[in-house]
């Protein structure tokens, strides 16, 4: 049986990290584990704090949409004082460290889809959420907040099981979701130090996106756009190649691949 143990004492015994992960707080159960941490970074947590909990009732994704956390999931939010500049880089850091993680501990290839959903088999594995306060050019924090479908059995879930999987799915058999976290904290540090040194970062984002070269429609606030995902820009945008071979940049929105 595997040890899964999400105390703190589990999670930051021996971690290899200067300041991700080596602060823990676990919940059994929150709502949000990024309301937590939007609270606490607000009354000066320290950098790299992390907030785990066991189950989120009330988890949420990007654009409004819920997330669901059932126990089994990891459910985790950092808590990170950036630069400006480095708020674009935080999703690209989030997504290359859950699919780092996924391959080191499971050895299952993942894959992102733009903009920070990661997939194993062509189906969604973890949702990625960055939350800030920023006052004009200073960042107040930054939270990312981290889902992963770890334990979970899709056939209890069949609203979602279309779309997404677990990594126990995939593998027929559960994972230490203690070693994840550790791995997942682990590579977030290394590719956020990583940041001052240049655009390495960028390219090995844009190197692991599974949408580039795919005819693609993006949902973009109220518009809807048809074309071929051609490339990102450094802070993270889409390149979209329309029809009449115009070049979009869509800064936010949601892709779907087209038959």
């Amino acid at each position: 049986m595997i040890e899964d143990s999400l105390s703190p004492t589990a999670i930051t015994d021996g971690l290899a990290t200067r300041f991700i992960g080596q602060e823990v707080s676990y919940y059994p159960s929150l709502p949000s584990t990024n309301d937590v941490a939007k609270r606490r970074a607000q009354e000066g947590a320290k950098q790299g704090t992390v907030i785990i909990a066991e189950e989120q009732t009330a988890g949420r994704g990007r654009i409004r949409r819920s997330w669901l956390s059932p126990r089994g999931s990891i459910a985790l939010s950092i808590i990170l004082y950036p630069p400006l500049a480095y708020l674009p880089s935080l999703i690209m850091v989030a997504s290359l460290a859950v699919a780092g993680s996924i391959e080191q501990v499971t050895g299952l290839k993942a894959q992102i889809k733009w903009p920070n959903d990661v997939l194993v088999n062509g189906k969604k594995v973890c949702g990625i959420l960055v939350e800030s306060d920023v006052r004009g050019n200073k960042v107040d924090y930054a939270v990312i907040g981290i889902g992963v479908n770890a334990n979970l059995k899709l056939s209890e879930f069949p609203q979602i099981a279309p779309m997404a999987t677990s990594l126990s799915q995939e593998l027929g058999r559960n994972v230490s979701r203690r070693e994840m976290i550790r791995s997942l904290l682990t590579e977030a540090e290394r590719l956020y130090l990583a940041l001052p040194a240049g655009d390495s970062v960028f390219k090995q984002w844009r190197d692991n996106l599974v949408t580039l070269g795919k005819k693609v429609q993006v949902s973009s606030g109220e518009a809807t756009y048809k074309g071929t995902a051609e490339s990102v820009a450094s802070d993270g945008s889409l390149l979209l190649r329309q029809p009449d071979g115009s070049l979009l940049k869509i800064v936010a929105g949601d892709v779907t691949l087209r038959q």
